[in-house]
């Protein structure tokens, strides 16, 4: 599945060899459990259009059968249509409401009002009273209203769904890596085990390019690491026996066998997966921007309703004429454009941040982004791209055939670098060949002795990696990591200051922030970074944090707002706020300045409103609008503040 990046296979196939043929095939792969994933649709978008679909059915129906009330039709006839009115509008409220009543009583249950209180009031008030003035011969009926009235709400309230994430939980994605099956030492030999099973003291093997499933100490001979998705160290590293392994590290060695010291919810990875947790709830709390102007909307417009019918009912003792009134105040105070005011402005820039390549995915992200006011970047796969050997061209035919033929038949981070910088070379026919485990290796070529690892190793001045053949000079093959295209510029003009979290070393370090002209921290681990954004945001920062790992994933889910490139792991873009769909970073600006103008067209939406309710109530309190005539002021406000959400699109 291209789409979700899933390969899934069925049958007798043997895990290890899949893993193995898609890598020779130049793909990243992880183990995953697909069954520990949520189900990709998403039933709410789907139910609220259903009753989005309803609701306008019904509205147009009633509103032709409003047509002919008001052209005259009178006694028995007006009764009539009002009848059939009430039973094609009553049922559809009760259905398409439900989104609002379930809220409202949700708010109520709380002890709180939100802004589906009001709505849900207005909606309710609108129908029972049509209702009845119709079975009292009632010159007058208003489920049109209520229906036109459910109908723009409904609009909004799936507009702002949109805006939401379909994506999977980050945690979930996390602990899905987890090896599901180990290799179990026992008196009788090796054993499959499930990994529930599992327990501290326990020996397990772990195979060469496999996951190490639990923590642990190795107990059999040297043997080397991939960290990177733990680490963000780009550069795998040598450990000896009595060496300290974390579940999520990959044995890049020969087969090892560890002893484990920490399983179930106390391994690296389980911990991982519940620091992030403990982040998307604390992020999920944000308020947003409508409901924070609920807390004071909510209650003014209840007082001003239940003042309107004190008020007219004192002066003229007429129920029915009061509690007209009381509705019409309430609907035209009801907050439908309120509650466009921002899902509307946020699709609008959603769909320009898409075309521009990024890719939003929460709801309160570009309310967030708005606020930022420093950036973290993670280097290895997020400024940078898969590293390439500068010395090769350098190197005569003969001398790449080697190398490319050593290369292959390692599967260390940096001999797949080389194999993919040579793959239009012909690799060299070579003998003898061993791996040297943390150094490099070596094999013999047309009798000759060849070594390609580290320079220290060959006894190199230069640093990184090289070449040897017999006796002769070392040949540098050092590795550099390109920029990602428009880095620099992404870094230049963002409107806040920026830092680069690395898991690499201090030279490593120093040399990307001379190239960008930011600090770089180095050998940040995962923890480190997560630390280090919470105590940013203590000290009362709003961080924007970019990366592509598992080891980025704590410090996305952490921070005040997060941007992951579409080459991150799965659990990286879960956590995420953003995704950037396109290799460049060049547009990375432009989310914050379009952010900034989504927070600023919200507010003068909420100021259209605001002048709406200004000029409305004041005629609705007087008593000279009909309940009619505030749903069709009411449906004006919204189109108005729809027309205006659309500038968000101008944004350069």
């Amino acid at each position: 599945n291209l789409s979700n990046k899933r390969l899934s296979m069925t049958g007798p196939i043997s895990p290890d060899e899949t893993l193995s043929i898609v890598r020779a095939a130049g793909f990243e792969i992880h183990p995953l459990d697909a069954d520990l994933l949520e189900q990709t649709q998403d039933p709410q978008a789907r139910d609220l259009l259903l009753r989005l679909a309803v609701a306008g059915f019904a509205m147009m129906n009633v509103m032709l059968l409003s047509v002919a009330v008001w052209s005259g039709a009178d006694a028995a006839t007006r009764d009539l249509f009002h009848l059939i009115s009430a039973m094609i509008a009553l049922p559809v409220i009760l259905y398409s409401g439900q989104p609002f009543f379930v809220s409202a009583m949700s708010a109520l249950r709380a002890g709180r009002l939100n802004m589906d209180v009001p709505i849900s009031l207005a909606i309710l008030l609108a129908g029972g009273m049509s209702l009845f003035e119709t079975l009292n011969s009632g010159h007058h009926a208003y489920f049109d209203a209520a229906l036109s009235l459910t109908f723009f709400l409904l609009i909004g309230r799936y507009l702002d769904h949109r805006t939401r994430s379909a994506a999977r939980s980050a945690a979930k994605e996390l602990s899905a890596l987890e090896t599901q099956t180990v290799q179990r030492l026992t008196s009788q030999g090796l054993k499959s085990t499930p990994l529930g099973e599992v327990r501290v003291g326990d020996r397990l093997r772990v195979a060469t390019g496999a996951r190490v499933p639990v923590d642990g100490v190795l107990i059999s001979a040297a043997s080397q690491m991939d960290r990177s998705l733990l680490s963000g160290e780009s550069l795998s590293i040598p450990v000896s026996a009595g060496a300290l392994l974390q579940a999520g590290e990959i044995n890049q060695g020969p087969p090892l066998t560890l002893r484990a010291t920490a399983v179930g919810e106390d391994t690296t990875l389980r911990r991982m997966a519940s620091m992030v947790a403990l982040a998307e709830t604390g992020r999920n709390r944000y308020t947003a921007l409508a409901d924070r102007a609920a807390q004071i909307y909510a209650p003014a417009v209840h007082l001003l309703a239940l003042g309107a019918f004190v008020a007219w009912l004192a002066l003229t003792g007429d129920v029915r004429l009061a509690l007209n009134i009381a509705i019409a105040v309430l609907i035209i105070t009801c907050p439908c454009a309120l509650g466009l005011a921002v899902p509307a402005v946020t699709t609008s820039a959603i769909s320009r941040l898409f075309s521009a390549g990024f890719l939003v995915k929460h709801a309160t992200a570009l309310e967030r982004l708005a606020e930022v006011d420093h950036a973290a970047f993670d280097k290895t796969g997020t400024l940078t791209l898969p590293s390439h050997a500068d010395g090769i061209a350098r190197l005569t035919a003969p001398q790449r055939s080697v190398v490319l033929g050593l290369a292959q038949a390692s599967d260390h981070p940096v001999s797949r670098a080389l194999a993919h910088a040579l793959q239009n070379d012909t690799p060299a026919q070579l003998d003898a060949i061993e791996e040297h485990e943390g150094l490099g290796l070596s094999a013999l070529w047309n009798g000759k002795r060849v070594r390609l690892g580290s320079a220290t190793w060959l006894g190199a001045a230069c640093e990184g990696t090289a070449l040897q053949i017999e006796e002769g000079a070392p040949l540098s093959l050092s590795l550099v990591e390109t920029l990602r295209p428009g880095a620099q510029a992404a870094l230049a003009h963002l409107p806040c200051p920026a830092e680069v979290l690395t898991g690499d070393g201090p030279s490593a370090a120093a040399r990307l922030g001379a190239r960008l002209g930011v600090a770089v921290r180095a050998r940040m681990s995962p923890a480190d970074k997560h630390a280090h954004i919470l105590q940013l945001q203590a000290a009362g920062h709003h961080v924007l944090m970019v990366g592509d790992g598992l080891n980025d994933t704590a410090a996305l889910a952490a921070a005040h707002a997060s941007i992951a490139p579409a080459s991150a792991l799965d659990a990286s873009r879960a956590a995420a706020d953003i995704v950037v769909l396109t290799p460049s970073l060049e547009d990375l600006p432009l989310v914050l300045r379009l952010a900034r103008a989504t927070r600023r067209l919200s507010k003068q939406n909420f100021a259209i409103a605001a002048g709406y309710n200004a000029i409305a109530i004041p005629i609705a309190l007087m008593g000279y609008a009909t309940p009619l005539a505030a749903a069709l002021a009411m449906s004006l406000s919204s189109i108005t503040v729809l027309a205006n959400s659309h500038r968000v699109r101008w944004v350069k």
